[in-house]
């Protein structure tokens, strides 16, 4: 049996979970500030709308690399130093991705560190969430929402930044460098609050056979996937993380074609693009940070169906209407119906006795996976039908997330 260290005595649950909230903002810093450029990438380096797809192709295999990676990452390093150097990498990368998008000017350099930028976010995510689940049970009460509208309140930042900088044809280059220092220089300082090293729970089951290499002695890659993927076989994980990876969709398509459908879809310039984007996100972070009580009031599934329907209604408005004004509330329903998917789902997979840690974490794959891959599906898709018509497909995925919540809501098995 692998030994599993202890669960050590907390500090300061407060400042633990202020840490926290930090690290889940300087995530959502570093993917807006991205985002939020996009648009001016595509005019500086002359892409087309499918290139650009393919360019998010190298974001989505750095990510699902870094997913891959994730688990093992934190059963080496634990939460703490996880962290810590996931976000200084991940800043070094923002500030390369500056360079090569612009300095550069190079497509396949721009492709390759986004693959970079990509592994360490999501391994970012991966170890945040599980931080987040352990400080949620801790307290006792509802904080994961909350957490993720930390998030949401770091992209909010990062495309007011984002707007500030096109509006001021401020250089991507130099953009991009000052997040990434501010990322360096906040996360290390937030990280010093968690307590060490944390969790390091590996997302293998105790049977997973073993290996004698050369150099030490490790878990087999194929038989790690199959003890995943036999756990996430388990009914109410598998429709659970079914119903993620419709909400992710539906917020990962935003994130990346919101600001470009915008500008081509309904006349916005590059600044606009970025103002309706921030009118999704700034959405985003009130269903978030309001979701925690009215989960505890509703439930999950109350909950979900609910925002789900504004979201399902703010999509098809945004696709449909020829003013700009209606474009920016359609941007806010659309907010607020992927605001508590992702988080609900975290929550949900956290309600076990034994293996939170674990259901979280593969959890957290299902949802990036959607999260990042979806996307570069939708610049395909848009390449020949226009990026408004793309949409529709993410109205099905909600949809999706909606039929599927009653039976991924139910109690695991104990």
């Amino acid at each position: 049996m692998p030994t599993t260290q202890p669960t050590m005595v907390r500090g300061n649950l407060r400042a633990w979970r202020n840490a926290v909230f930090v690290v889940f903002t300087l995530s959502g810093l570093g993917f807006a500030s991205w985002v939020s450029r996009i648009p001016a990438v595509r005019d500086g380096m002359h892409l087309s709308t499918a290139t650009i797809g393919l360019m998010l192709f190298g974001l989505a295999f750095g990510s699902i690399a870094g997913l891959a990676t994730a688990p093992n990452y934190m059963a080496r390093m634990g939460t703490r130093n996880g962290l810590r150097y996931s976000l200084l990498a991940m800043a070094v990368a923002t500030v390369l991705l500056g360079l090569a998008t612009e300095v550069w000017g190079s497509f396949p350099a721009s492709a390759g560190i986004l693959v970079l930028f990509g592994f360490f976010y999501s391994i970012t995510d991966v170890v945040m969430n599980v931080e987040g689940a352990e400080v949620e049970r801790a307290n006792g009460r509802t904080l994961l929402p909350m957490m993720h509208a930390f998030f949401s309140f770091g992209t909010i930042i990062g495309a007011g930044l984002g707007a500030v900088a096109a509006m001021n044809s401020l250089p991507v280059a130099i953009h991009f460098t000052l997040v990434g220092v501010a990322i360096a220089a906040a996360g290390s300082w937030s990280v010093r609050y968690l307590p060490g090293p944390g969790i390091k729970e590996p997302v293998v089951l105790p049977t997973t056979p073993q290996v004698v290499t050369g150099v030490g002695r490790h878990t087999h890659l194929g038989a790690r996937l199959r003890e995943i993927l036999k756990m996430a076989a388990e009914p109410q994980l598998f429709f659970l993380g079914l119903m993620v990876v419709g909400m992710a969709f539906v917020e990962g398509s935003a994130n990346d074609w919101l600001p470009i459908a915008a500008v081509d879809g309904h006349g916005f310039d590059n600044a606009g693009g970025a103002l309706v984007y921030g009118t999704f996100v700034a959405a985003m972070t009130v269903g978030r940070a309001g979701g925690g009580p009215l989960i505890d009031r509703l439930g999950r599934r109350h909950t979900l169906t609910i925002m789900g329907a504004l979201g399902f209604i703010g999509i098809l408005i945004f696709i449909l209407t020829d003013s700009q004004w209606t474009a920016f509330a359609a941007a806010g329903l659309w907010g607020l119906g992927g605001s508590l998917g992702f988080p609900i789902g975290v929550s949900a997979a956290a309600d076990h006795p034994t293996q939170s840690a674990r259901r979280v974490s593969i959890i957290s794959i299902f949802g990036y996976m959607a999260f990042l891959v979806g996307p570069p599906v939708l610049g395909v898709v848009g390449e020949h039908l226009g990026i408004l018509n793309a949409f529709y497909l993410v109205a099905l995925m909600l949809l999706l997330s909606l039929v599927v919540a009653p039976r991924a809501m139910r109690a695991p098995p104990r």
